[in-house]
């Protein structure tokens, strides 16, 4: 009785993952086809501002010079949780697991013309601007809120325009929450060292 359990287990696990496969084409393919112009002049443009954590370099530059201790502690806490997440990613993960990112007869062909020859998964782009605003948030809760909305916009490009499918967004921000989780706790674990 176990082994037919364990069998119709393993079956039902294999068509859930198939259909998660399936809505992810469905999703990528709907998401590459936004076609309203405001969306195609926003995802861009604030993608090219966030393109190697421009973005969230000029605004730990503004924190620390503008916003005293508490600015200067959460500009080091975004910065060191982004370049944390940045490895874990880019360092890390996406080079040992090879995924090919989405095919590109899915978009239009200026949006694929431009995309990095490296493996999809995961983004480091959204993985270093989870890490960024989730560190920044408990310090600054009003730069972390401003901050949230392009990094939701850089995560939503990512897959408009053909660079990621949406699970390696998904494993991007999980890898960016637990970057800022890690250095967060991080004074705590070697305190008790």
């Amino acid at each position: 009785m176990a082994w037919i359990t364990g069998r119709t287990g393993k079956r039902q696990a294999m068509r859930v993952l198939a259909d998660l496969h399936t809505g992810e084409r469905w999703l990528t393919r709907r998401t590459a086809s936004w076609d309203n112009p405001w969306v195609r002049r926003v995802l861009p443009t604030v993608e090219e501002v966030a393109e190697h954590t421009k973005l969230w370099c000029a605004v730990a530059a503004v924190m620390a010079g503008t916003g005293g201790v508490r600015g200067r502690q959460a500009a080091a806490a975004g910065l060191v949780s982004m370049a944390v997440a940045e490895t874990i990613a880019n360092g890390g993960v996406k080079r040992v697991w090879q995924r090919r990112r989405p095919p590109g007869q899915w978009f239009r062909p200026e949006d694929v013309a431009e995309r990095p020859d490296s493996p999809s998964f995961p983004p480091g782009h959204t993985a270093a601007a989870v890490a960024f605003t989730v560190a920044i948030a408990p310090i600054r809760p009003w730069a972390g809120m401003a901050c949230a909305v392009p990094t939701v916009v850089v995560a939503a490009e990512r897959v408009h325009r053909g660079a990621h499918h949406p699970s390696d967004v998904a494993v991007g921000a999980a890898i960016g929450l637990a970057a800022a989780g890690l250095v967060r706790a991080a004074p705590g674990l070697l305190r008790r060292l």
